[in-house]
């Protein structure tokens, strides 16, 4: 949830607070009688924020405006929030996600009903239906590219099971561009041991990429994208750090909701090296599926138990499949939930040798919602 938003409901508290006087005032309703999510905002919010949700002028709203003050016409501030992270900051105060406890809570004024209709009438003032909604950005799997197009930057950790532990590290940038384009940068770093004990570190092969949204809709509850990424070959091949060749890959990326907050996510795609003789061309598919789980409600932390499924092969005659299985759990951890956690185990099912289970770890930040030390109080 954005720096941008949370001043939006802060301002949408005060306004509210003062409905029952405008209704009383303006309409002879009181705010209990009101039932359709305009009927809400233009008695509690347009005051300050406009009939459109553009913003009213300073002089207008009666007090000093924050710089981050939204607009809620304007789709990337509002599209990208779960309509949870709403919901509980309006029924249950700022201070639910890490935001000034200034927002007071609306639990007891407003009904569930009431929450949901003005919630639906805020997003509705985003008029360009192009943008994905929050409900589409699922829980990253450690493995399964993501079809949602983001802001964040993860840190991914991968563990050998050896007696000597080597460590692949995967800092990972991702900047959205509009509706539906996002870059990306991985940068990998690894430690190695060597026969003798000694240890040695390096950067690997860094990976730029470009995805693109091709279509996404709540009526479906799907989301699809396609990325092609290059690999540039900047890792020391002859330590071990990386494949000392340029390799194109290309894949596609989608997401389903399930009942009960269920999905399934899934990613399938080739890895094409621009020199074969050490690196053959290969294929892959990964699934993920899983269930978000709420405390407080529905609008508290949330935890993500997912299930990943892994296959590659490479395009030569002698070549079999590899299968893993990795079952993981993603867990929200600052207030604002915009730092989460996933740990997991990525066990080989069938090709054992050489090939051992693997811890896995990331951390990750949306900092489109605030810096990594904020929302956490």
């Amino acid at each position: 949830m954005s720096r941008r938003f949370s001043a939006a409901l802060i301002a949408v508290a005060l306004v509210i607070g003062r409905a029952n006087a405008l209704s009383a005032a303006q309409a002879h309703r009181p705010l209990e009688t009101l039932t359709s999510g305009e009927e809400l905002f233009r008695a509690g919010c347009a005051g300050c924020h406009g009939p459109d949700g553009a913003g009213m002028p300073d002089s207008t709203v009666g007090f000093e405006k924050p710089a981050t003050f939204p607009d809620f016409s304007q789709c990337d501030q509002s599209t990208p929030e779960f309509e949870a992270g709403w919901r509980a900051v309006i029924h249950d105060g700022g201070r639910a996600r890490g935001f000034s406890r200034i927002m007071p809570a609306f639990g007891e004024l407003l009904t569930s009903q009431q929450i949901d209709a003005l919630i639906k009438h805020l997003r509705s003032l985003c008029r360009d239906r192009a943008w994905p909604v929050g409900e589409l950005n699922l829980p990253r799997p450690l493995n399964v590219e993501k079809a949602f197009p983001e802001n964040e930057t993860v840190v991914t950790s991968s563990i050998g099971a050896r007696r000597v532990h080597d460590v692949t590290n995967t800092i990972a940038y991702e900047r959205r561009y509009g509706a539906r384009s996002q870059l990306e940068v991985s940068v990998p770093f690894s430690v190695m041991h060597e026969s003798s004990g000694a240890a040695r570190g390096g950067i690997g092969d860094i990976g730029l990429g470009f995805k693109r949204v091709l279509f996404s809709g709540m009526d479906t509850g799907s989301i699809a994208s396609v990325q092609g990424e290059i690999v540039l070959p900047t890792g020391n091949k002859d330590k071990g750090f990386g494949s000392g060749v340029t390799v194109f890959e290309a894949f596609g990326a989608f997401g389903q909701l399930l009942p009960s907050e269920g999905f399934i996510q899934g990613q399938a795609g080739v890895e094409l090296p621009t020199d074969t003789r050490d690196n053959p061309r290969a294929a892959f598919g990964r699934v993920a599926i899983g269930k978000i789980l709420r405390e407080g409600s529905g609008r508290g932390r949330s935890w993500a138990p997912m299930v990943e499924l892994l296959t590659d092969r490479e395009f030569e005659e002698s070549a079999s499949t590899n299968i893993d299985v990795v079952p993981q759990v993603q867990v929200t951890l600052s207030r604002r939930q915009h730092v989460r956690a996933n740990v997991g185990l990525q066990v080989p099912v069938n090709h054992t040798t050489g090939r051992p289970v693997q811890l896995q770890v990331y951390v990750l930040w949306d900092w489109f919602d605030g810096g990594f030390l904020e929302g956490w109080k």
